[in-house]
């Protein structure tokens, strides 16, 4: 299996790890993780009681927590998982083909 790879300022192999899923049980709402990406990777919704995503910001919800909105935009720096305080995010490799 090969992988998507680069290189540091130190001429050091180095292996990206993409964000796959944020852990929505665990997730606090804080915001941290969405202060520490400049790449516009992820949103803040609100979840109702139900544990269902709140479509318009005058619903009524239970708590906010962190989605993936742009998962595109992700270059694998693993800022946002340096900051969280729960360790809810889950990354992997990019693998090529």
């Amino acid at each position: 299996m090969a992988y998507l790879t680069g290189v540091t300022s130190g001429q050091k192999s180095w292996t990206p790890q993409f964000l796959q899923t944020i852990n929505q049980a665990t997730c606090l709402g804080c915001g941290r993780c969405f202060k520490v990406c400049g790449r516009n990777v992820m949103t803040l919704r609100g979840i109702d009681e139900a544990g269902e995503f709140v479509e318009d910001e005058d619903d009524e919800f239970e708590r906010r927590v962190m989605t993936i909105a742009n998962s595109d935009n992700c270059i694998g720096c693993q800022a946002c998982i340096k900051v969280c305080p729960k360790n809810c995010h889950s990354y992997s490799p990019l693998e090529l083909n």
